[in-house]
């Protein structure tokens, strides 16, 4: 899928951790994890929003759309 996540670029410029941003925006660290990797197919706008927040930045700051981007690792496809 060509879109791409950069939660962890922004994290990076926040010096964040994965932790502090679960704990604060009310989601498991997996679930941080599995985003920042972008193996999951969706994310709520409730949660884009809390995430955009708590770090101070735009839904654009964090995905981005790259064609020819390949898909994640995992093998689906659908």
């Amino acid at each position: 899928m060509p879109i791409v996540v950069h939660l962890d670029v922004m994290l990076a410029r926040r010096k964040m951790r994965s932790r502090e941003l679960a704990e604060r925006v009310g989601i498991s660290e997996v679930n941080i994890s599995l985003l920042k990797s972008g193996k999951v197919r969706g994310v709520r706008f409730e949660t884009l929003a809390r995430i955009c927040e708590v770090l101070q930045c735009q839904p654009g700051d964090l995905l981005a759309w790259e064609p020819g981007a390949t898909p994640a690792a995992d093998g689906d496809d659908a």
